[in-house]
Parts: structure tokens; sequence; C-alpha cells
């Protein structure tokens, strides 16, 4: 692309610099090499500044997309102007990079009569690489100006004739990925929630009880807002509010609490943030993420206890979810496939996946299963509501 259009700008980019210029930078050079291309005739490589040049003034610049917490808005990408972009191993990076990264693709388009293109190359892993492209590719719901190409390793015709043995001595999970190139595969030693108790999940029946509201509440105007309706542990009804203030919230569950008769103690919402504002108004019971495990358990928080009961009840098959739609299930699926223990060799207290790591994995906050989550405050300690004092 750079060669056919003279003065054209191009971006490679991968989650480390380094590694992009020991690996993907070294493949380019061979590439460069098999098409009679010299270095200092047909192209320079500044690696000061990270550029590759050609002699007709286009340029390929190598680019650092790791998530780095003093800029998780990739503000360094908002001054770029490119033609395309290739991102390496992208199943390493956000979906928010690549989204960023692919806002910037306008420089020189029309005057080429080209259209943007992102080519990204990645492994099997469960995020958002899976949920945007590859199960789309499956079912045929991928997005018209999209296309997963699946490539495994006899696919490539440079491949060193060790490689594929050296992958078959690998872990089973890693064969599963990069060996067979299989998405579908498990990794059960630090995944709470086994997939197929999952999706079991929407066509379970269980047992009518009493009724519950959950609420997961936006921060600040961020992320989605949840509301949902419970019968002993099914959910009956689940509202997302995209947009919304705490008032219409607040609203909305005093509806619910009116009409099935749910009583103020089985009102539950996400104290944290402007949630607090919505359990001063409903006058009901606040979920602090961060609080200390009930009965003094062995865990690093009430949120990560909770998480570890509603693994625990999902896997057992003692819970169900109304019919939702189809983009709302795929995401509860994606985000409780995401429900994982951290520090498993650690002689410490239980702890899970961070939020803020989900959402860098997923591309989005976790709100949906946060919600169902909640509802095991009042499955942990038996008698919690009996002395609610409102």
């Amino acid at each position: 692309m750079c060669l056919q259009n003279k003065g054209t700008r191009y971006l490679i980019g991968r989650s480390k610099l380094d590694a992009l210029k020991k690996t993907t930078l070294n493949t380019f050079f061979e590439v460069c090499s098999h098409w009679k291309l010299k270095g200092g005739e047909h192209y320079k490589y500044n690696g000061q500044t990270n550029v590759i040049t050609f002699y007709n003034g286009s340029e390929i610049m190598l680019k650092d997309l790791f998530l780095y917490p003093s800029d998780r808005n990739f503000d360094s990408l908002g001054s770029l102007e490119i033609t395309g972009a290739f991102i390496d191993e992208a199943n390493q990076v956000t979906e928010k990079a690549k989204n960023v990264l692919a806002s910037r693709i306008r420089y020189k388009l029309d005057e080429n009569n080209l259209v943007p293109k992102l080519f990204m190359s990645c492994n099997p892993a469960k995020n958002w690489v899976y949920s945007e492209y590859y199960r789309p590719s499956l079912d045929g719901s991928i997005r018209p100006y999209r296309k997963f190409i699946q490539a495994k390793v006899d696919d490539n015709a440079f491949i060193s004739r060790h490689y594929k043995e050296q992958l078959s001595q690998m872990d089973l999970v890693s064969r599963k990925r990069l060996l067979d190139g299989d998405w579908e595969y498990d990794n059960s030693d630090d995944v709470l929630i086994d997939y197929g108790a999952i999706t079991n999940m929407f066509t379970n029946k269980v047992e009518e009880g009493q009724r519950y509201i959950t609420c997961d509440v936006a921060r600040f105007g961020k992320d989605k807002s949840v509301v949902m309706l419970w019968n002993g542990l099914a959910v009956t009804q689940l509202k997302t509010f995209a947009t919304n203030t705490i008032t219409e919230l607040a609203e909305y569950i005093k509806q619910l609490h009116n009409q099935y008769q749910v009583p103020l103690y089985n009102i539950i919402v996400d104290e944290d943030g402007v949630g607090g504002g919505l359990k001063d108004i409903l006058r009901c019971r606040g979920f602090v993420n961060n609080s200390t495990a009930l009965k003094k358990e062995n865990y690093t928080n009430l949120k990560t206890q909770c998480y570890y009961k509603l693994s625990d009840l999902i896997n057992k098959g003692q819970l169900s979810m109304c019919s939702v739609d189809v983009d709302i299930k795929a995401d509860l699926i994606q985000e409780l496939e995401q429900v994982k223990r951290t520090k498993i060799d650690a002689d410490t207290k239980l702890s899970i996946l961070s939020k803020d790591k989900i959402k860098d994995i997923i591309g989005r906050s976790p709100d949906y299963s946060d919600a169902l989550m909640m509802r095991m405050y009042y499955e942990i300690d038996a008698n919690t509501g009996k002395y609610f004092i409102q």
C-alpha cells in the first residue's frame, strides 16, 4: 500500500512497542528482503522515531497500544492521521485501543480512492475479538464491512518444521488455542463458572420464592444502569437504562416495588459512586463492593464473596434468567466468562479479576453480571433483612 500510494501513512501497532520491534518488525524486514526491497535504498528505518520511510514519501509508524493508567482514553492516538493500520496480536490490546485507532484512519483516502482498512491478527482469546469477530462469523451476524479468516499452523508455508512439534508439547489449553486454533477452549484453572452452566441459566427452572430487586447503577453517566426483578433465584424482568438520571431509576424501582410488593429490605442497589443517592431516595439496602465479607469469610471483599456464591449457584443449575434480547444475552455470557480467580497460588484471601481488568478485556463495564451478583447478598446470610431498620 505504501508503494502503491505515495505520501500515505500507515501504522503497525502492538500491545508493547518493545515486543513489536523484536518480533513484528523483524518479520517486516524479512518480507522486504523477499520482495527485493533494500534498506537504505527503498526504505529507511529510524530507530529513534520508530518510523519507516519509503523512497516515495510514504511512512509506516510503529506504535505502542498498551492501556496505561495515565492514558485510559488513548489520547496519545488523538492527533494521528493515518491511511490504514495493522494490529499484531490484537487479542493483547483493548477494544477501546482498536476503536480509537480505527477512528484515526482518514489520511489521503479520497485522493487515492481508498476506503479505511484495519487489519488485525490474533490468537484465540475469550475477549472482544471472540465476541466481535469469531462468534458473529459462525452465526452469520458479523457486520458486512468485517471479515474473519481462520488460519492454522499448517496454513503458514514459512513455519519451521519444529514449531508444530513444540506446540504439541504445551499444556492442554495452550495446545487447543495455538495448535488447534480452538476458540472454545476452557481454562478451568482460573475460570469460576462453567460455560455450559452459563448458557443453561437461560433455560433452568427454579423454585419460586421471595421477590427481590437488584440494581447496578451507572457511574456518573457512564456504562449502563441495570435493574433486575427476582422471584426467588429466577430473574423475571431485566431493564437497561443506557442514559438515565437517579430520579428516573428511583421511579422505575418504586414502580416495581409497589407492583410486586417487594419489601424494601429485599431491594439492593450499588451504593458506590452515584448509587448512594439512589439508596437515599429509596431508603433500601446499599451494596458496597469493597466492604468486608459477611461472616468473616476468607474473601478480599463482599463483591468477591458474592461472585463466588453466584458461581456456585450457576454451576449447580440453581439460578435462572428470563428471556432477554440476544445482544444482552451475549454480553451477560461474556461477562460471566470473565469471573476468574486471581493469585491462585498465593496463600491469601480469595480474590477475583478486578472490574477495571474486565473492562480492559471486554471493552465495557460488566453491568449485567454485577446486578446478578448483588442478589447473592441475601443468600450468604439468611438473617439479612430480618433486622433491617427502615
